[in-house]
C-alpha cells in the first residue's frame, strides 16, 4: 500500500485508491499516519478529533471509527491497524508512506551536499519535490497534530529547492531557471538564498542588470522588512557581478516570425483564470525538458470544454523564454467538425516554417521520413511544440522529437497512456472557488458579488466547466437587464441547460457531441458499443455505477463492458472516482440522457432500464440471503438477471453493499413506478428487508416503502400491498412505533387474506407476534404465533418463532421458558451465520438471565450482542443492548456501572435521533437516581 499525506490524504493500493471518507475517520488515519509504528493512546485519539470537549463516549467512537477503518481501509490486511492496552498501533513498512520516503532523500541530498556531489544532490532533491502534492494533509487544517509536521515538511520542501537549484547552478544548468526562481523570490521574499541563485542565473544569462535589481530588492526587503543586511553570500555574489567584465551586446533577436524561428502560439487568454497547480507542474516540466533532465512529452486530457487549450496556451506562453528557437502550433482537429489533420501534411509545414530556406532540399515522399528530418532538425534547437486536439497517440508519435531539448505539449480529450515517456495532466472541472473567480474575471465582480446566492446556482449549473462558464458570461453580457437570478431560472428550467448553455460558436452540447459522434460514427465496432453503452448509461444519468450494473444494462458480458467502460473514461465521456465504478459528469449525463432519447426506440430504453432493475432486485436478493441466514425467505423475483449479481459471504458485507448502493436503488425505485414494471418498486423495497434490518432507524428507506405502497395501491396490486405493508409494520415495530406497527401489519394481513396468499400471512402474523412483544403484551403475542405455528409448522420458520415465543415467555416473566427457547434459536443463528439474528437472541437472553439472578452470564451475552451491533453499524442495536445491561446491573446493586451503560445508551440515541431509547434510558437513569434516594433496606429491585 501507499500512503500519502504531502497534499490530501491519499491511500492506494495495487488496484487503486481506497476511499476514506468523513472528517473524523480521515483525521484518525492521519494521526495514526503521523505516529506510524507507534502506540497512540485513545486518550490522544479523542483530543485530535474533539478537541477539549470530546463526547461522553468518545472512547467507544474512536473504538467504532477504528473499527470502520479497519474495514473500508484495510479490509484485505486487518492486522495492520491493531488495538494495544494503551490504543492503537497502525503498522506502515518501509517505502509505504510519502512523508518517509520525502525525509529519506532529504536525508541523502543533505549528505550528498556536504560532499559536493551535486548530480547526487539534484536527483535526491528532485525525488523528494516529486513526491510533494501540495499542503500536507490540506483537507484536515484544523488537526492540532498535523500543525508542527506540517511546518516542518514545507520548511524541508523550501530546503529541497534550494539544494535542488544549487545544484542547477553548479553544474552549469542555469539556463531556463529565471522564471521558476522569480517566482520563488516572490513567494519568499525573505529567504535570501532564492534571491542569491536568481542573482546568479540572471547574470549567467547575460542579465547583468537584472542582477543587479535582484540585489538591490532584497536589500531593500531585507531592510524594510526586518532592519538587516543581505547576508555575507549576498553580498559577495553582488560585489562578483560588479566586478565581472561587461558582457558582449547580445546581437539583435530575430524577428519572431522569420523563417527557422517560428513564434505561432495562439493569443493567451485574457482572463484566464485558477489551475495554478497544473500550470505549476506544466512550467516545472517544461523546464527540465528545456534542461534536457525531463520528460520531453507532456497530455494535458480531459473532457471537452474543460479548459485543456486555455491551459496549455498559458503554459506555452510563460514557458517561452525556455525555448529560445521557436514556438510550433497546429491544432490537430482529432475531435469536431473539422477535417482531421494528418502527420504527413503537417510534418511538411513544421519542416518549412523550420528551415531558413524552405526550398533548399525537397521533401520526402514517406511519412517516416519526414518524421526522422524533423528529429534531425530538432535536435540542435529548444522548440516548444503545442500540438492542440489530438486523436490518439497514433496521432501524434510521427511529431515527436527525439533527443534534445526540444519539448512538446499536447492537448486530447483521449487520456493518451500509450504514448511513450509522457507526463499526463488530467483536467478535472473547476473547484468552487475557481468558478467563482472565472465568473467574476468574464462576468464583473460587481455583478458577480451583488447576487451570491444565484452566483453560486450558475456556477452549479456549470457544473465546473469554464466553457459552459463563458457560455453564461456572454449571454449575460448580451443581456444586461438579466440578473444574475433570471440567468440562473433560465439554467434550472427542466431540458432547457444544455440549450441555453450556447452562444454563437460557443455551445457545451456541440463540445461533448464532437466527443461522443468520434465514437458512434467510428470504423471500429468496439468503438460504436461504447456509444451506445454511453447512451444506455444515460438512461441512468445520477448513478455511479459497477462494471456488472453496466454490464446488465447494456446486455454484454462483464469483461467487453469492462472494457468499454474504461474507453469512455479514456474518451473523458465518463468519470471514475474509484477503481470499476464509473459515472457522468452532470452536464455530460444530460447529454447522454439526450442521446439516448433521441437514438433508442421507446422499447429499447424500456427493455434496458428493467434489465437494471432486475439486476437490483436479483442482487438484493442476495443481500437478504446473507443477512437473514437460517431465516425463510419468500423470493421477490422472477426473471434471471443478465449479469451475475454479487455473491456475500456473509451480513456484514451485504450491509456495506446496501450502504454503499442505496443512492443507486433510490433511483431505480423511482424509475419502477413509472415504467412497464412497476411492480419492482415493491420487489426493491422489499429486497432492502435486509439492510433494513440493522439501518431502519436512520429513516433512509422510509420514502422508498411510502412510494412502493403508492405504486402498488395505484396497480391494485394487492400482492405488492401486503409485501410492502408488512415491511412499513416491521420498521415501525423495530422503532417501537408499536401502534403504528400493529395497524400496517393488520393492513398487510387483510390485503394477503384478499390475495389468497397462505404464505404472506403467515408471515405477517409472526410479525404481529413480534410487534405485540414490542407492546409488552406477551399473551396476545403467543396467541399469534400460535396462529401462525398453526398454518405452518414447518422447521424453517422454526428459529423465528422460537426467539418470538422466548420474548413472550420472557415478558410473562417465565424465565426458565424464555431461556430455553432463546438457547435454542441462538444454535440455529450459529449455525447459520446469521449474525444480526444472533445480536438480538443474545440480547435477549441476557435478559432472561438477569431474571434467573445469573448476572455474570447475563452480562457476558450483552457484551457479545452489543459487539456484534458494532461490527454491522447498527447504532440502535448497540443503544438497546447498553439499555439492558443498565438495566442488569440495576438488579444486581452495580449503581456506578448501570448509570454508565444508561448514559451511553443516551449519547448513542441522542446522536441518532432514536427517540424511542433515549426515553428508555432515561426511565434507567431516573429509576438508578430514585433507588439511590431510598433507605437502603429497600434497595432490592
Amino acid at each position: 500500500m501507499l500512503f500519502r499525506v504531502l497534499g490530501e490524504l491519499d491511500v492506494e493500493d495495487g488496484t487503486g485508491k481506497r476511499a476514506v471518507r468523513g472528517v473524523r475517520l480521515r483525521s484518525l488515519l492521519a494521526v495514526l499516519l503521523l505516529n506510524a509504528n507507534q502506540r497512540v493512546t485513545t486518550d490522544r485519539l479523542q483530543d485530535a478529533l474533539w478537541g477539549e470537549e470530546p463526547p461522553a463516549s468518545g472512547a467507544a467512537a474512536v473504538h467504532n471509527l477504528a473499527a470502520r477503518l479497519r474495514r473500508t481501509v484495510f479490509g484485505d490486511e486487518p492486522d495492520r491497524l491493531t488495538a494495544t492496552p494503551l490504543g492503537y498501533l497502525l503498522r506502515v513498512d518501509d517505502g509505504e508512506l510519502d512523508s518517509a520516503l520525502f525525509e529519506q532523500h532529504l536525508a541523502t541530498a543533505r549528505a550528498a551536499v556536504l560532499a559536493a556531489e551535486w548530480e547526487s544532490v539534484h536527483r535526491e532533491a528532485s525525488g523528494a519535490l516529486a513526491l510533494w502534492r501540495g499542503v500536507p494533509l490540506a483537507e484536515l487544517p484544523e488537526l492540532a497534530d498535523a500543525g508542527p509536521a506540517r511546518e516542518r515538511w514545507q520548511e524541508a520542501r523550501l530546503q529541497a529547492l534550494e539544494w535542488r537549484l544549487d545544484a542547477e547552478l553548479r553544474l552549469g544548468r542555469s539556463t531556463g531557471l529565471v522564471p521558476e526562481l522569480a517566482r520563488l523570490v516572490d513567494e519568499h521574499p525573505l529567504r535570501e538564498t532564492f534571491h542569491q541563485q536568481l542573482m546568479l542565473a540572471l547574470h549567467r544569462a547575460g542579465r547583468r542588470a537584472q542582477a543587479l535589481a535582484a540585489y538591490r530588492r532584497l536589500h531593500r526587503t531585507l531592510r524594510d522588512e526586518l532592519g538587516v543586511e543581505p547576508g555575507r553570500e549576498a553580498q559577495r555574489i553582488h560585489q562578483d557581478i560588479l566586478l565581472a567584465p561587461e558582457p558582449e551586446p547580445a546581437a539583435p533577436p530575430a524577428r519572431p516570425a522569420a523563417p527557422g524561428r517560428p513564434a505561432q502560439l495562439p493569443a493567451d487568454t485574457a482572463d484566464f483564470t485558477g489551475r495554478e497547480e497544473e500550470l505549476g507542474r506544466l512550467r516545472d516540466h517544461l523546464a527540465k525538458a528545456a534542461s534536457g533532465c525531463g520528460p520531453s512529452v507532456l497530455v494535458v486530457s480531459g473532457m471537452g470544454g474543460v479548459g485543456k487549450t486555455a491551459l496549455a496556451v498559458r503554459a506555452a506562453h510563460q514557458a517561452k523564454e525556455l525555448f529560445p528557437d521557436g514556438q510550433l502550433y497546429v491544432d490537430l482537429h482529432g475531435f469536431g467538425n473539422g477535417e482531421r489533420r494528418e502527420a504527413h501534411e503537417i510534418l511538411a509545414r513544421f519542416l518549412a516554417d523550420l528551415s531558413p530556406d524552405p526550398c533548399a532540399s525537397p521533401l520526402p515522399e514517406h511519412t517516416d521520413d519526414r518524421a526522422a528530418r524533423l528529429r534531425d532538425v530538432l535536435a540542435t534547437r529548444r522548440l516548444l511544440l503545442l500540438l492542440d486536439n489530438a486523436r490518439d497517440a497514433q496521432h501524434l508519435l510521427p511529431l515527436m522529437p527525439g533527443d534534445g531539448r526540444s519539448a512538446v505539449l499536447a492537448t486530447s480529450r483521449n487520456t493518451l497512456t500509450d504514448l511513450p515517456g509522457a507526463v499526463q495532466v488530467r483536467l478535472e472541472p473547476l473547484d468552487i472557488e475557481e468558478q467563482r473567480r472565472l465568473l467574476s474575471a468574464v462576468c464583473g465582480p460587481d455583478r458577480a458579488c451583488a447576487d451570491l446566492d444565484n452566483a453560486l446556482r450558475l456556477l452549479a449549473a456549470c457544473g465546473g466547466l469554464p466553457l459552459a462558464l463563458r457560455v453564461v458570461a456572454a449571454r449575460l453580457a448580451a443581456r444586461p437587464a438579466w440578473s444574475l437570478e433570471t440567468m440562473a431560472q433560465h439554467l434550472s428550467d427542466d431540458g432547457r441547460r444544455l440549450r441555453s448553455l450556447s452562444a454563437g460558436q460557443l455551445s457545451v452540447r456541440d463540445t461533448f457531441a464532437t466527443s461522443y459522434l468520434v465514437l458512434r460514427e467510428s470504423d471500429e465496432m468496439v468503438e460504436r458499443e461504447a456509444a451506445r453503452l454511453f447512451r444506455l448509461l444515460g438512461l441512468w444519468p445520477g448513478l455511479v455505477l459497477g462494471v456488472e450494473q453496466a454490464a446488465a444494462l447494456g446486455q454484454r458480458p462483464v469483461a467487453d463492458t469492462a472494457d468499454l467502460l474504461e474507453l469512455l473514461t479514456d474518451y473523458h465521456l465518463l468519470q471514475s472516482p474509484e477503481p470499476w465504478r464509473y459515472r457522468f459528469h452532470d452536464l455530460l449525463g444530460e447529454y447522454a440522457a439526450e442521446r439516448a432519447e433521441y437514438e433508442e426506440t421507446p422499447e429499447s430504453r424500456d427493455a434496458a432500464r428493467v434489465r437494471l432493475m432486475v439486476w437490483y432486485a436479483a442482487a438484493l436478493e442476495n443481500t437478504r440471503a446473507a443477512i437473514y441466514a437460517g431465516v425463510s425467505i419468500t423470493p421477490v423475483l422472477e426473471e434471471a438477471p443478465t449479469a451475475p449479481p454479487p455473491v456475500f459471504a456473509e451480513g456484514e458485507d451485504a450491509t456495506r453493499w446496501c450502504n454503499r448502493e442505496l443512492a443507486n436503488i433510490r433511483e431505480v425505485v423511482r424509475q419502477a413506478t413509472c415504467s412497464s414494471r412497476p411492480d419492482f418498486a415493491w420487489r426493491l423495497v422489499v429486497g432492502l428487508s435486509g439492510y433494513d434490518a440493522t439501518w431502519f432507524w436512520t429513516g433512509e428507506t422510509d420514502d422508498l416503502r411510502a412510494m412502493a405502497l403508492r405504486s402498488a395501491r395505484e396497480q391494485g396490486d394487492l400482492v405488492g400491498q401486503a409485501r410492502v405493508l408488512e415491511r412499513i409494520g416491521i420498521v415501525h415495530g423495530m422503532a417501537y412505533r408499536n401502534e403504528q406497527a400493529i395497524d400496517a401489519l393488520q393492513a398487510a394481513l387483510d390485503a394477503a387474506e384478499q390475495a389468497r396468499r397462505e404464505d404472506l400471512a403467515i408471515a405477517v402474523l409472526q410479525n404481529l407476534a413480534v410487534a405485540h412483544n414490542h407492546k409488552r403484551d406477551g399473551a396476545a403475542s403467543l396467541a399469534y404465533a400460535r396462529q401462525a405455528l398453526t398454518r405452518d409448522d414447518s422447521e424453517e420458520s422454526s428459529g423465528f418463532m422460537l426467539n418470538t415465543m422466548a420474548v413472550s415467555h420472557l415478558l410473562l416473566e417465565d424465565f426458565a421458558a424464555a431461556e430455553a427457547g432463546l438457547r435454542q434459536a441462538l444454535e440455529i443463528w450459529r449455525c447459520h451465520g446469521n449474525v444480526n439474528n444472533t445480536a438480538i437472541t443474545l440480547a435477549n437472553l441476557g435478559d432472561a438471565l438477569r431474571g434467573l439472578g445469573r448476572r455474570d452470564e447475563a452480562l457476558a451475552a450483552l457484551d457479545e450482542a452489543r459487539r456484534h451491533h458494532q461490527r454491522l453499524g447498527n447504532n440502535e442495536g448497540v443503544a438497546d443492548c447498553l439499555v439492558v445491561a443498565g438495566r442488569t446491573h440495576l438488579h444486581f446493586g452495580g449503581w456506578d456501572d448501570a448509570r454508565t451503560c444508561f448514559q451511553q445508551a443516551m449519547d448513542i440515541a441522542r446522536e441518532h435521533d432514536l427517540q424511542a431509547l433515549t426515553a428508555r434510558a432515561t426511565e434507567g437513569l431516573d429509576e438508578l437516581d430514585r433507588l439511590r434516594g431510598c433507605p437502603e433496606e429497600m434497595r432490592r429491585p
